[in-house]
């Protein structure tokens, strides 16, 4: 794809993508490694024409995402990467301005979500795509993204109302 069409993208489509990158990932510099990586190969790929390119580039970039999953777990062994992408950021850049008080919180139950609501979650709620253009864009039926939004925006609502009692067993 020429340079110029690549850098139209980017500046189209990078800060959307780096919020979705960074709500999977958890990790600032997995998120800027990603997204470089999903532009070069881009750029390496002269002749390819994306009739959807938000589209191409949100699944490109869930599925880098997925394969640094696994190039992780395959390094380390016992310790899965999904649990090392567990622990928040100290601050949470995708917290949403009217979000409760207690960032660390909203941050753990996003992260405790499974990987497939978590980026529905974040498509609908931070991108505000529709279930339609979510479903297009992960390639899954209209109908699986919705239920998949219901079962994440349970989840964490029982996450985030729950009392902690540190006594409780």
């Amino acid at each position: 794809m020429p340079p110029d069409t690549v850098a139209a993208l980017y500046d189209a489509h990078a800060p959307a993508l780096y919020r979705f990158l960074l709500s999977l990932s958890g990790s600032e510099a997995d998120t800027h490694d990603l997204l470089q990586d999903l532009f070069i190969k881009l750029v390496r790929q002269p002749h390819v024409i994306l009739k959807d390119p938000e589209a191409y580039l949100f699944r490109a970039a869930r599925n880098g995402y997925t394969d640094l999953i696994r190039r992780t777990s395959r390094r380390a062994g016992a310790l899965s990467a999904y649990e090392k992408h567990l622990d928040p950021p100290d601050i949470h850049p995708l917290q949403p301005p009217d979000a409760p008080s207690h960032p660390q919180g909203i941050a753990q139950a996003l992260a405790d979500l499974p990987e497939e609501q978590r980026a529905i979650v974040h498509l609908k709620f931070w991108e505000n795509l529709t279930f339609s253009r979510i479903a297009e864009i992960l390639g899954i039926p209209p109908n699986t993204a919705a239920s998949r939004y219901r079962y994440a925006m349970e989840h964490l609502r029982k996450s985030l109302t729950q009392p902690t009692n540190p006594h409780a067993s």
